[in-house]
């Protein structure tokens, strides 16, 4: 089986920065896009980033100058470099890849880590 396991959430100050990682582990033969959502309460889950194993990325606008997403191939994990955030950034963030493992092509979902930012 393949699973993904998110680390680094918890409760920052406004203006505070916390880093986020997601490490994708099991019968992996190759990982194509990596990235994470996010899901604040009543709210839908959005996207924040993705980034493609060739190191190309895309992120939602609101967090652009902010969020960096990164990632490290050969531990097959992706980072969210996040800074000068902000309350309304409190949400549960997702870990989510693309992966093809032996059986096939498949999306694969971290159980979530929350952020809190409050003062």
């Amino acid at each position: 089986q393949v699973q993904l396991v998110e680390s680094g959430g918890g409760l920052v100050q406004p203006g505070g920065s916390l880093r986020l990682s997601c490490a994708a582990s099991g019968s992996i033969f190759s990982i194509n896009v990596m990235g994470w959502y996010r899901q604040a309460p009543g709210k839908e889950r959005e996207l924040v980033a993705a980034i493609r194993s060739g190191g190309s990325t895309n992120s939602a606008d609101s967090m652009k100058g902010r969020f960096t997403i990164s990632r490290d191939n050969a531990k097959r994990t992706v980072y969210l470099q996040m800074n000068s955030l902000k309350p309304e950034d409190t949400a549960v963030y997702y870990c989510n890849a693309d992966i093809n493992d032996y059986n096939g092509r498949y999306i694969y979902w971290g159980q979530g880590t929350q952020v809190t930012v409050s003062s």
